[in-house]
């Protein structure tokens, strides 16, 4: 098996990942996914598409990630990771995408708008 390489994204993070044979070691930015994310429900965020189509530790994973914060990082190379898995066999799509980990959550932050503090927020009102 060749690497398959695939790119996920969430609010303003971009994942890209490259699937090997091996024997689960996942590695992102240079570091292991332990000491990268440290809270353990994101950790399962990232591992969720093995666990849906039940090939954990089968696959070794090199991912680098850039941008927005650890959340949106780890939605975006969960999303990178199902892509990968598709590429490698069209069966996993259905389990996927079901969870709707396929699905680009398109959702952003708002931009400010001006004479306001933040995008929808206002100044307090004075009648007098």
């Amino acid at each position: 098996m060749e690497m398959i390489n695939a790119t996920g994204r969430r609010k303003a993070s971009v994942a890209r990942v490259y699937l090997t044979k091996g024997d689960g070691n996942i590695s992102i930015n240079g570091k292991n996914l332990e000491e990268y994310f440290p809270t353990p429900h994101i950790r399962a965020n990232v591992t969720a598409p093995f666990q849906t189509v039940q090939v954990d530790n089968i696959y070794d994973l090199k991912v680098n990630v850039k941008g927005g914060g650890f959340k949106g990082q780890a939605e975006a190379v969960r999303m990178a990771i199902s892509r990968a898995l598709v590429k490698l066999n069209e069966d996993f799509r259905k389990p996927l995408k079901d969870k709707k980990f396929l699905t680009r959550d398109a959702r952003a932050v708002e931009r400010k708008k001006y004479g306001r503090p933040k995008a929808r927020k206002s100044f307090q009102f004075s009648k007098r």
